[in-house]
């Protein structure tokens, strides 16, 4: 019997021009958009990077390469449930997903259960396997000054 598997990772991007984020699926109205190939949504790409990272596959830059045109604008929610077959296709369903999103604005308590929602419909997991939590940087670093957003991921995988 094969053993439970971790992984963790980690996103950042940089604000530009627009007028939303797209955090865990939900798109949430911002002052700002995100400098990105695909949606930027960088909840996801940690998410994605964790399942990845568990199963000793690489990271989401070699599944979905900035350079290659057929990501640009994708909805990470479809990377992400690609994610998740590569996972099943292992043997592996996934036991739970950890998931901080760091940055001062957007305020993301009030999109937190929806994130958890979609996250587990894309995941076939139950939502009490999604923890989604938000903090700010206390206006340090990058985050702090708002240039930017960042999100760190921790999954295990177990076998089915």
């Amino acid at each position: 019997m094969p053993w439970p598997r971790v992984g963790t990772g980690y996103d950042v991007h940089a604000f530009g021009p627009g007028d939303h984020v797209m955090l865990g699926g939900v798109r949430i109205a911002h002052s700002h958009g995100i400098v990105a190939h695909s949606d930027g949504d960088v909840a996801l790409h940690a998410a994605c990077d964790a399942l990845l990272g568990a199963l000793a596959l690489g990271d989401i830059g070699r599944h979905f390469p900035p350079s290659d045109e057929r990501w640009r604008g994708a909805d990470s929610r479809a990377l992400l449930r690609h994610c998740r077959q590569l996972v099943g296709e292992r043997g592996y369903v996934v036991g739970n997903l950890d998931l901080v999103v760091v940055c001062e604005r957007p305020k993301l308590s009030p999109h937190v259960a929806q994130m958890r929602e979609r996250i587990a419909a894309d995941l076939e997991c139950a939502i009490d396997a999604v923890s989604v939590k938000a903090t700010t940087s206390e206006r340090l670093g990058f985050t702090g000054r708002e240039e930017g957003i960042a999100a760190q991921a921790v999954v295990m995988l177990v076998p089915a």
